[in-house]
């Protein structure tokens, strides 16, 4: 049998210890991973939906401030909209608005405030028709598109 002093004794159970605790974050940072796939997975308005339209908010110097979104579910039937913010607007505190509503101007569903990240989601019901969607970032800067998403 092999003696070791009592510095290497120390020595072997730091080793095995941080052994083990690399072992428990590898284990811990899988299942963190594997468990935010799914809801990850599902996007913003909901899992049967997909986004069909990405358009930059700009201001009249060209400078962008925010995204608007638009993703549609065939299954259900509906548009969804959001509005997030870009640059100083990004993952900040700041006014952030959506509007969504068929192009005849029914079925609107408005959404704003000084939101972090983003206004929304909102959805209209429009199968077969066309949609409006608005999207402002801050409060001065719009962007209006009319009859688009025609399905």
């Amino acid at each position: 049998m092999i003696e070791m002093s009592a510095t290497e004794r120390i020595f072997v159970r730091i080793r095995k210890l941080a052994t083990l605790l690399s072992g428990a974050a590898l284990a811990a940072s899988t299942t963190l991973v594997a468990g935010a796939a799914p809801a990850a997975a599902a996007g913003p308005c909901g899992s049967s939906y997909t986004r069909v339209g990405v358009y930059p908010i700009k201001r009249g110097d060209g400078t962008r401030t925010g995204t608007l979104e638009v993703h549609y579910s065939s299954s259900a039937g509906k548009n969804c909209a959001l509005t997030y913010g870009y640059g100083a607007y990004a993952n900040t505190p700041s006014w952030k608005s959506v509007v969504i509503s068929r192009a005849d101007g029914s079925g609107r569903d408005p959404d704003s405030g000084t939101y972090t990240y983003y206004a929304g989601p909102v959805y209209v019901s429009a199968a077969g028709q066309c949609i409006d969607v608005q999207g402002t970032v801050p409060d001065w800067v719009t962007l209006k598109l009319d009859n688009v998403h025609c399905g």
